[in-house]
């Protein structure tokens, strides 16, 4: 007998709750939480400054001459304030996140530890070289196994995102086809299932951007490919594994068309993480290529960042890769950082410093535990989640390309939602209802309806089929003349559904008060 049936039942189901409300808006013990800006205190503060003796005359018309417009909160309301609001949150620490490493994926504490040891944590990058020797040589090393695992010859660890590593790598490429007398390759040629980040960064650049068409099973159109090659094209840009989560077979052939056409061959490597241990793009052809590291290895990127996305590259562009980079010397490790000597030809800087110290510290934790086979074992774990569920999930829901194994995301369409009234958003909100964050939806464009679940490597047998159950219920109840549920759904998160038309074209990004009262009442009791 479990302890939680003694007595009266306790579970949610006997509870009897059903269309329960409270009386104030909390939840049970999470309670009801407005922005901060709504919670008053305009007339107080948290702190006690001392009056200023100087008049402040010396400003002049830059004296502040309205209140400052923050709330004041004592230090446990400010605590508590930010608390509600993480509680608001769905978390890796919570449930399966079927976004992914795109988003977030489970980050080994072990890691956390490392990054937060003094001597990295604390590093000034100003500070003497003769002072950094072990977090030099701990950048040094990653780059060592980066080059490893990728087989190419060089590194750029400054990068701070996939997306800038993309812009590093077309401007190394740029560099090198101007040394070369090829300044004239002016065309970035990018296939339709890229992802978005690479003909906006081509177009940074400023190289004009041409679509690649798709084959009717998710890859590269090798016909068309071979046809818009030619003498003004500078590189060809594609993900692989690509984003419908399948490994390009004829990339061998990508990159001889590619290569004889005088161009050079950018991979972006954001799914890296899908052949990490088994491929080596370096032997692909590939001549640059960014790593996110929160996606292969691990570092918290849930929200946007930190990153870091350095990108290797091959004999031909090593010559032209920003500064600085790692050298061993007589007085022990230092960094190049200057555009001369042995890197005269280098196209300048990524960014003011050395890139992201806290994740350099994390990747490389992540690499010292996991050593080569687990690694590799970390890329077959993957895509066999994601062909788990690819498999428990094909009998009620369409996929995208049902021929053969996906790598490390199950694509799905939403052909099987057909004469139901649910969408792919239904579905998703609905999913909320019964605990799990939504999977990538309509994402990649060249799928309609797409549902994109990347269940990443760390989730166990348990976890997955938690997830697919939950699944399952909801196709069942869509399916079952239960649309009004979803199509309402979520009825159990903290907030309703949004009215999306609306908030897509009225965003409000920016607290404004409903009147001017709050801060009048301020300015009137000031003077």
């Amino acid at each position: 007998m479990a302890m939680n049936s003694v007595g009266r039942p306790t579970s949610p189901e006997s509870a009897g709750g059903a269309g329960f409300t409270s009386l104030t808006g909390g939840r049970g013990l999470l309670q009801d939480e407005p922005l901060i800006f709504e919670t008053g205190g305009w007339q107080t503060t948290g702190v006690d400054l001392p009056d200023v003796p100087q008049d402040a005359s010396d400003l002049g018309d830059l004296v502040r001459a309205d209140p400052i417009g923050l709330p004041g909160l004592t230090e446990p309301e400010a605590m508590r304030h930010y608390v509600r609001l993480s509680q608001k949150n769905h978390a890796i620490d919570l449930a399966l996140y079927p976004l992914g490493s795109c988003t977030m994926k489970h980050n080994p504490r072990l890691n956390e530890k490392m990054a937060r040891l003094a001597g990295f944590a604390d590093l000034h990058p100003l500070q003497p070289v003769s002072t950094t020797q072990g977090a030099l040589a701990l950048m040094d090393r990653l780059a060592h196994w980066l080059k490893t695992l990728t087989g190419m010859p060089a590194v750029a660890l400054t990068p701070k995102a996939g997306a800038h590593g993309e812009l590093c790598g077309l401007l190394t490429i740029k560099a090198a086809h101007e040394a070369k007398g090829q300044g004239h390759r002016r065309t970035v040629l990018v296939p339709t299932s890229a992802h978005g980040t690479n003909p906006a960064t081509a177009a940074f650049v400023g190289y004009s951007v041409t679509e690649i068409a798709q084959t009717a099973d998710g890859r590269v159109d090798l016909a068309d490919l071979e046809a818009k090659l030619s003498g003004d094209i500078a590189a060809i840009m594609v993900t692989n594994p690509n984003t419908c989560g399948l490994f390009e077979r004829d990339i061998l052939e990508i990159s001889r068309l590619t290569h004889a056409a005088g161009a050079y061959f950018y991979c972006d490597g954001a799914n890296f993480n899908a052949i990490v241990g088994k491929v080596r793009p370096g032997d692909l052809g590939v001549d640059a290529m960014h790593i996110n590291l929160h996606k292969t290895f691990s570092t918290p990127h849930g929200g946007g960042g930190p990153g870091a996305g350095p990108v290797v590259l091959s004999e031909a562009l090593a010559p032209y890769a920003p500064a600085p980079w790692v050298v061993s010397g007589p007085d022990g490790l230092r960094l190049v950082e200057e555009a001369k000597d042995e890197a005269a030809a280098a196209f300048g800087r990524m960014c003011a410093f050395h890139g992201q110290m806290g994740m350099f510290v994390r990747a490389y934790a992540y690499m010292a535990s996991h050593g080569a086979d687990g690694l590799r074992q970390v890329a077959e774990d993957a895509v066999l989640n994601a062909n788990y569920i690819k498999a428990r999930l094909s009998d009620v829901m369409t996929p995208a390309f049902p021929e053969g194994p996906c790598m490390h995301e199950a694509l799905f369409d939403d052909t099987w939602l057909e004469g139901t009234g649910v969408t792919t958003l239904d579905l998703a909100k609905a999913l909320i209802d019964e605990g799990f964050h939504p999977m990538t939806m309509y994402f990649p464009l060249v799928v309609h309806g797409a549902m994109l679940i990347e269940p990443t490597e760390t989730e166990p047998k348990r976890e997955l089929d938690r997830f697919c159950e939950a699944m399952l219920a909801i196709a069942r109840a869509a399916k079952g003349n239960d649309s009004a549920r979803l199509k309402s759904a979520p009825h159990l998160a903290p907030m309703r559904r949004l009215d999306e038309t609306l908030a897509a074209r009225k965003p409000k990004l920016t607290w404004r008060p409903d009147t001017t009262a709050p801060l009048a009442e301020v300015a009137a009791a000031s003077a």
